[in-house]
C-alpha cells in the first residue's frame, strides 16, 4: 500500500471510527457535525479567525471560555471589539494565555479583516498579518473561508512521526503538501476535498487527545497498529 493510500485509508477510518466532527463555527450553538455550509457569514467567519488567533499556544478549552466571555459582552464582530478598551479585551481574552500579544494580534487582523470588504484573502495576505502563522492562516482559509488548505497542528506531526510518514525534521509545508497530496489523488471535487480537509484534521484531533497527548505516543492506536510504515 503506498503511503498516500495508508493516509487515505487513514481518515476513512477515523471517520468510520469516530464520525463527522462539523468544526466550525461554535459559538452559537456548538458545532454542526455533519452539515457543511460554504455561505458563513461575515460574523461566522471572524469567529473562525478569533478562534484560530486566540487558539495559539492553548487548548480549545480555554479558547471556548476566552470566546465565551467576548459573546457575554455581545463583543463577537470586529465594531464590538474595537469599541471594547485595550485592558477590557485583555480580561475578557486572559484564559487563552498570552493575552497580551493576543489582544495585538486581533486588532492587527480587524484592521486587515476589515480592509478586504468581504473579499477572501490569499494565503500569503494572511501571512503578512502580524501574528498569523502558517496554521493560523490555514485554519481561516479552511474553515472560515471553505478554502482547500489542509491544517498542519502539533498532533498531525505527532501522528505523522509516530507512523513513519515523515522524519523529525519535516516542514509544515512538507506536511501539509504530504496531506494534500495523499488527499487530492482520491478526491477530486473541490467542496467534497474541502469537507474532507475539514473534518480529516478536526478527527486527528479527536483520536489524538487519546493516544497523542501523553508519552509514550500511540499505544493503543488503530493506525498505528494498521497503517505504521
Amino acid at each position: 500500500m503506498s503511503k498516500e493510500l495508508k493516509i487515505y485509508e487513514m481518515y476513512k477510518l477515523l471517520y468510520k471510527t469516530y464520525g463527522p466532527q462539523g468544526w466550525w463555527p461554535f459559538v452559537e450553538s456548538g458545532y454542526d457535525k455533519g452539515n457543511y455550509r460554504f455561505n458563513k457569514t461575515s460574523d461566522e467567519i471572524f469567529e473562525v479567525a478569533l478562534g484560530s488567533i486566540l487558539g495559539q499556544n492553548t487548548t480549545f478549552t480555554s479558547v471556548v471560555k476566552a470566546l465565551a466571555n467576548l459573546k457575554t459582552l455581545d463583543a463577537l464582530s470586529p465594531v464590538a471589539i474595537k469599541k471594547l478598551d485595550i485592558e477590557s479585551l485583555k480580561l475578557v481574552i486572559k484564559p487563552s494565555g498570552y493575552f497580551n500579544q493576543k489582544a495585538r494580534y486581533i486588532l492587527e487582523f480587524i484592521s486587515f479583516y476589515e480592509s478586504l470588504d468581504s473579499r477572501v484573502p490569499s494565503r500569503d495576505e494572511l501571512l503578512r498579518v502580524l501574528g498569523i502563522g502558517q496554521e493560523s492562516a490555514d485554519s481561516i482559509l479552511l474553515y472560515g473561508y471553505s478554502k482547500s488548505e489542509f491544517k498542519i497542528d502539533a498532533y498531525t506531526k505527532r501522528v505523522l512521526l509516530e507512523l513513519g510518514f515523515i522524519n523529525k525534521k519535516a516542514k509544515y509545508k512538507d506536511m501539509k503538501e504530504l496531506m494534500q497530496k495523499s488527499v487530492t489523488e482520491f478526491v477530486k471535487d473541490e467542496e467534497e476535498l474541502v469537507k474532507v480537509y475539514q473534518e480529516y484534521h478536526a478527527l486527528i484531533v479527536c483520536h489524538s487527545k487519546e493516544f497523542y497527548s501523553k508519552k509514550p505516543y500511540g499505544v493503543g492506536c488503530i493506525l498505528k497498529e494498521r497503517f505504521a510504515c
